[in-house]
């Protein structure tokens, strides 16, 4: 296949094809779009000009620099796919008959990579090529979801300036963003100057007062976090002014049902597929062809991470895979991040196999212990739990005794099989029932008082989460209970409840075969956010389902790591 056009060497040209004949190793969804622009080059309608984008390429190649290890102070060098795409983006032109010339034919973008492979760097470079190589005036905008992820696009810009002494010169920065002209050598006049107004900022969707600015470019990072396009309008609106706007979102995949991320491809699939018609919009997925694919071929890895053996680690992917075949959250997250598998926010947590244990206990076992405490309280009109966690010396096995509490009118609320299955397990004593509307939270008092004085067993700490608490607590603490509050979030509820899962799969979690626990966890998925850490919320499609058993396993497992030594020596007395 030809790498030229009239004379000139075309990076897009090469990349398609080493991906026609296998060299290059891409998923279905890019070649769909490299046929599109294939098509370009025979479009009588269609000018082909690599001027401009060639531009950006020795523009970033020859004046910017990396700024992180293991790459730092070496020369932004592009891989053959990054220039293909840069190329593909700039070098193709229609013409406009409002703005009267030829102009760029795609104004959006929508770049999609698993995570490590240069997405940040590369659209930040391509931002301040804009910014050196735009016309007068420019002004951009680097947005996300949280001004802290916005800033990482921003640093990057700026690292890039700072690491070269040519544009450093000629450029400042200061809290609200970079600009033309330094005060310590100024030109009077010309691109460089004071007298060019063009700026880089920074924003996030949480900022407010976005509409209003007029920008040339704005770049969005990591657009899989958006619930929805709120935050995205203002900055394409601000763009309606421009004859040559650009407007791009690079991401990874993410978990967020149902979001903007998901709206976007719903339509760029469309467009791909010759759905929906959007020529303007040049989609750029990295993506596989299957998920079984991943796990039966390595080699079909670079369909989704294009950088991988240049910029990713094969090593780093073989071990985040080999994690990924025991931890369920470790699975989600590397299916979504590193190789653009859309993964539900709401996985079930576990396999039914790691649940069952039949392993059971006496209570006398555990007389004049040590224990730790946890309450799940919830709404007061509703399923409650409170679980005391005991070791023995020598042993990193928990053994756990439950209770569980509901008031009456609940289980009118409840369908008939439903009903009987709990009516079963109050006459087996699983559960305390509460007369009226409310679970009466002295029940859960008394019985945390009665494990200590018929069977000694005395609680070094009891967790609780925060619903409904307050007056439990005071009456607890009055008593001489100390209690201390777990939040439910990810930073609190991550690390317990993956020890929790890896203690159930290897039968460390001994709960006395309680079928109440079985329910909670069989009900239990995990929630995961974009860094991996995760908690406890209800299966989807089972929101009238309970979870508070699982819920006070984890809380319990969050205090005993908290304590871990010092509760250990408690045990070992």
């Amino acid at each position: 296949m030809m790498t030229e056009y009239n004379g000139v060497h075309s990076f897009l040209l090469e990349y398609i094809g080493k991906c026609k004949s296998g060299e290059i190793i891409v998923g279905r969804e890019l070649v769909q779009m490299l046929d599109v622009l294939l098509t370009h080059f025979d479009n009588p309608d269609i000018q082909i000009d690599f001027e401009d984008a060639h531009k950006r390429i020795k523009f970033i190649e020859t004046k910017c620099k990396h700024y992180e290890a293991p790459f730092a102070g070496k020369p932004f060098i592009l891989e053959l796919f990054q220039k293909a795409f840069i190329e593909a983006f700039y070098s193709f032109k229609i013409y406009d008959e409002e703005v009267g010339r030829w102009i760029r034919l795609y104004q959006d973008f929508l770049y999609l990579v698993g995570r490590k492979n240069g997405k940040t760097p590369l659209i930040s470079a391509m931002d301040l090529a804009e910014f050196f190589c735009g016309p007068l005036g420019i002004k951009i905008l680097c947005a996300s979801n949280d001004y802290e992820q916005a800033d990482l696009m921003f640093q990057a810009i700026n690292a890039m300036r700072e690491e070269s002494p040519a544009l450093d010169k000629v450029t400042r920065k200061n809290i609200k963003g970079i600009f033309f002209g330094n005060p310590k050598k100024r030109k009077a006049k010309g691109k460089f100057s004071y007298k060019n107004k063009g700026s880089i900022r920074k924003i996030s969707a949480k900022t407010g007062a976005k509409e209003g600015r007029n920008i040339g470019v704005g770049s969005v990072d990591e657009v899989h976090e958006l619930k929805d396009n709120s935050s995205i309008m203002p900055i394409r609106q601000a763009l309606s002014t421009q004859d040559e706007p650009i407007y791009g979102e690079l991401t990874t995949e993410g978990m967020v049902n149902d979001g903007y991320l998901d709206e976007r491809l719903k339509d760029a699939r469309k467009v791909l597929n010759g759905e929906l018609d959007r020529p303007r919009w040049l989609i750029w997925l990295y993506t596989q062809d299957s998920e079984a694919e991943i796990w039966q071929d390595e080699k079909t890895w670079p369909k989704s991470n294009p950088g991988l053996g240049a910029i990713k680690k094969w090593s780093f992917l073989r071990q985040m895979i080999e994690e990924a075949k025991t931890s369920k959250a470790t699975r989600a997250f590397v299916l979504s991040k590193d190789f653009n598998i859309k993964q539900n926010n709401a996985q079930a947590w576990l396999m039914p196999e790691d649940i069952i244990n039949p392993e059971i206990f006496e209570i006398e076992e555990f007389r004049n212990c040590f224990a730790i405490g946890s309450v799940d309280l919830s709404k007061s009109g509703d399923l409650a739990c409170a679980r005391a966690t005991l070791m023995k010396k020598g042993s990193q096995k928990k053994y756990t005794l439950q209770k569980y509490f509901i008031p009456a009118s609940k289980l009118l609320t409840l369908s008939k099989d439903e009903r009987a299955m709990y009516e079963d397990w109050i006459k087996q004593g699983l559960i305390e029932v509460s007369p009226g509307n409310e679970n009466d939270f002295r029940l859960v008092t008394a019985w945390f008082v009665k494990l200590y004085k018929e069977y000694g067993i005395r609680f070094y700490k009891i967790g609780y989460d925060k619903w409904s608490a307050t007056y439990w607590v005071k009456e607890m603490e009055e008593i001489g209970f100390d209690c201390v509050r777990v939040n439910q979030d990810f930073g609190s509820m991550s690390e317990p409840m993956k020890l929790v899962e890896a203690d159930l799969k290897s039968n460390m979690i001994n709960y006395n075969d309680n079928p109440i626990d079985k329910y909670c966890l069989e009900n239990t998925a995990l929630n995961i956010n974009s860094k991996a850490e995760i908690m406890p919320v209800k299966v989807q499609g089972k929101e009238n389902k309970k979870i508070d058993g699982a819920v006070t396993m984890i809380i319990g497992y969050k205090i005993y790591i908290d304590n871990r030594t010092e509760f250990l020596d408690l045990v070992g007395r």
